[in-house]
């Protein structure tokens, strides 16, 4: 399954819902306001690295860039453009956005 969270971990909790509920070997794609969790230095990021120890953990490139959080990227979280997102929805049969 590939989730997809869109809203950042600082204003809502679907970030750390997913993250409760995905299992082992499934995807989670920060788009939006979502990516802010993938940077480093904040509140979820010791939370995003153990995370990466049993999900695939994947960021939209030109949200990231649009935040100008592209120096901030932490490790273990790949990012993709928008071909690559299509590839992900393409790779996991389902998908559930988190609002």
């Amino acid at each position: 399954m590939l989730h997809i969270v869109n809203k950042s971990p600082f204003a809502a909790n679907a970030l750390d819902t997913c993250l409760r509920m995905a299992q082992a070997g499934q995807a989670v794609l920060l788009i939006e306001d979502g990516v802010y969790a993938a940077t480093l230095g904040n509140a979820m990021s010791e939370r995003m690295r153990q995370a990466a120890s049993k999900l695939s953990l994947f960021v939209l490139q030109p949200d990231l860039d649009a935040r100008g959080m592209t120096a901030k990227l932490q490790d273990g979280i790949t990012p993709v453009d928008y071909a690559g997102f299509v590839d992900l929805v393409e790779k996991y049969p389902t998908s559930q956005s988190w609002l």
